[in-house]
């Protein structure tokens, strides 16, 4: 005999004993154990004989439920297990866990139900490889054969799976009229252990019209749900429907699907080729009209056809979650890119109105531009500018580097390959070019390609076809060329390591992007563009940077250009506070050391010669230490003359 003994809680000092297999504990009417705490749910959880194992399952409490075993305590449900197993002497800690209530549990010591064996119980069942013999049976009875195909006939029809699954259980309770009540399960998508309860329903009284009984599992005053797991584990192993009776007796080491007292019941699964993808749960819970085998075998009819609508309305569902994944992707992709104009492009200095006034003279040609500069220039975002600032606005940009891929698989990415081409080519494939005909294709890192595919890629430019791997026809494209490198191609020409014809074709029209050192009268405005998006994205109120903070900023070189100046105000951003400037002890080291040397050298307050002459005392001095006081290379590395330099120290008297 089950014995819980209430510890903590109201009902302080209560044991409880259950002769059940099965036992529910809650503050609504109708539980096993009824406890009037306030912060326990209606049906707060389940405690029951499972296999050779008693189990205690949260039903998905508001508060939820702890185990203590030996000291040590564990939450019950944790991710999407809500079950743990149990021993005499455990603890059920339930509700607010500052104050819960405590109940100690006492299992009984008892022969464990078979639940592979159902006994006598199994009056027939009928595996999936029966069906084709139901079918002829079946039409062999002309009524029989129009009576299942008019309640099967709807489920084609519908594409929405909830609206299905009504459909289904309608068709249950028209072609079985002894059934009272049916259910749904399906196999789970992140567990394809577990089954979930998919719907329930009941036949009501009037008219045979059917009314929703199961509430969401989440709902305080819900009945616990689950399936029962001996028929579950039986249709599962043997891929077969099932009739049982006397349900109530035999099966009430699981709680059933309504917990319910059920007379008779038939479980037929959904399949998908040899996989067990659910089940439909019908059961009688009057004692006249019991299930027939003929019941049973019209039921397998049902479970085909159901299991073909749920897997197209599956389909259907995801292939609409899909399209329209796929048409915001699209939408935001195509906003985000229609952004970037030469216009809104960041950068007042001299050098950017340079390169974005060439950059206007070719953005409606079909000339190849080559973009060279170093790493993180924003080669890319130029390249794309050209794109949406062209006639080919409305076709595909297109991005390769060229240095990410090896060349076998580089080759297939650009021109595509057929079936069989090479051993893992089980399909045809379309390349980049392809993919980006009548639009623009950017080739970062063009200087990486192996000489092979620069010949292969020299003759797409200058025939305007393409021929994927393995393929014996070419096909003709339209796609404009926008290259970018950080290597010198023309050193590269000389050194045998890039064809010299590609070099000319590439280098139609050369754009050089200038490092961020050489426009640093841009990095104040990268820098608060930066700020504001990081700041958006991390939902921070930082007002901007201090004085010194920007000064620092401007006056590092930046190897790695707008990229690091972006990872610095990224992490500037997390690491500083809201309502407060940025300031230079939040910079990373080798700013800070950056921001030291502007502090050494910071003159005194004075009038702006008197300032200018101590700086470039400061500079003088510093020059001489590096070379050891040599005035030649002093000279020239400050790029003056040897008698300048002499003036400029005997003016300083140094």
């Amino acid at each position: 005999m089950l014995s819980l003994e209430i510890i903590e809680g109201e009902s302080r000092g209560q044991v409880y004993k259950f002769e059940d297999y099965s036992v529910s504990v809650g503050r609504a009417e109708g539980n096993s154990l009824r406890l009037t705490d306030y912060h326990l749910s209606g049906q707060h959880l389940s405690v029951f004989l499972d296999g050779e194992s008693w189990v205690v399952r949260d039903l998905r409490s508001t508060n939820g439920s702890q185990l203590r075993r030996d000291k040590t305590l564990t939450a019950i449900a944790s991710g999407q297990n809500f079950e743990s197993t149990l021993q005499t002497g455990d603890e059920l800690l339930l509700g607010d866990p500052d104050s819960p209530v405590i109940i100690r549990v006492t299992l009984p010591i008892a022969k464990a139900i078979r639940e592979e064996d159902l006994g006598d119980s199994l009056i027939a069942s009928r595996s999936i490889g029966d069906l084709p013999g139901v079918k002829t049976r079946v039409n062999r009875d002309p009524e029989w054969a129009i009576r299942v195909y008019t309640a099967l006939q709807p489920l084609s029809t519908r594409m929405e799976l909830g609206i299905l699954l009504e459909a289904v259980i309608n068709s249950v309770f028209e072609l079985l009229p002894s059934s009272t009540n049916a259910a749904i399960l399906l196999r789970s998508d992140s567990d394809a252990d577990r089954f979930t309860l998919a719907l329930a329903r009941k036949r009501s009284d009037d008219a045979g019209r059917t009314m929703l009984t199961i509430p969401k599992a989440e709902d305080d005053n819900s009945p616990g749900v689950r399936a029962s797991r001996a028929v579950l584990r039986r249709v599962l192993a043997d891929g077969a429907a099932l009739l049982t009776a006397n349900a109530a007796e035999e099966l009430d080491s699981s709680e059933s699907i309504l917990g319910g007292q059920i007379l008779s019941m038939i479980a037929v699964p959904l399949w998908r080729g040899k996989e067990i993808t659910g089940l439909i749960q019908i059961d009688n819970r009057r004692s006249a009209g019991m299930f027939e085998e003929r019941d049973l075998e019209v039921a397998l009819l049902l479970g085909n056809q159901a299991s073909l609508a749920i897997d197209n309305a599956s389909l259907v569902s995801r292939l609409q979650l899909a399209e329209e994944r796929l048409r915001g992707e699209n939408t935001y992709l195509k906003r985000k890119q229609e952004a970037i104009t030469f216009d809104n492009i960041i950068g007042t200095s001299a050098a950017m109105k340079e390169v974005l006034s060439q950059l206007q003279k070719v953005v409606d040609t079909r000339a190849t531009v080559c973009i060279a500069g170093e790493t993180g220039t924003g080669k890319e975002l130029i390249a794309s500018a050209i794109h949406y600032q062209s006639r080919r606005k409305d076709k595909m940009f297109v991005a390769q580097n060229c240095a990410a891929l090896p060349e076998n698989l580089l080759e297939s990415e650009l021109f595509g390959h057929v079936k069989g081409a090479f051993t893992s080519a089980d399909g045809d494939k379309k390349g980049l070019f392809e993919v980006a005909d009548e639009g623009t294709l950017f080739l970062d890192e063009v200087g990486e390609m192996s000489m092979s595919l620069q010949a292969k890629l020299l003759r797409t430019l200058q025939e305007g076809t393409i021929r994927p791997v393995g393929a014996t026809a070419e096909k003709q494209i339209d796609v404009r060329i926008v290259c970018a490198t950080n290597r010198d191609l023309a050193a590269e020409v000389e050194k045998g390591n890039f064809r010299q014809d590609l070099y000319y074709r590439l280098l139609v029209f050369p754009v050089r992007l200038p490092p961020l050192r050489e426009r640093r009268e841009d990095i104040p405005l990268l820098a608060n563009h930066f700020l504001t998006r990081y700041c958006q994205e991390y939902s921070r109120a930082i007002p901007g940077f201090s004085q010194e903070t920007t000064d620092a900023l401007t006056s590092y070189e930046w190897p790695g250009n707008i990229r690091e100046l972006e990872n610095e105000v990224q992490r500037l951003v997390i690491q500083g506070d809201d309502g407060c400037l940025l300031e230079p002890n939040h910079l990373s080291p080798q700013l800070r050391k950056v921001e030291g040397t502007l502090a050494r050298i910071s003159p005194k307050k004075g009038t702006l010669k008197e300032m200018i002459e101590q700086v470039e005392r400061w500079l003088l001095t510093e020059a001489l230490r590096d070379h050891d006081n040599n005035k030649t290379r002093t000279a020239k590395t400050l790029g003056i003359t040897r008698e300048g330099l002499h003036k400029k120290l005997s003016k300083y008297g140094m």
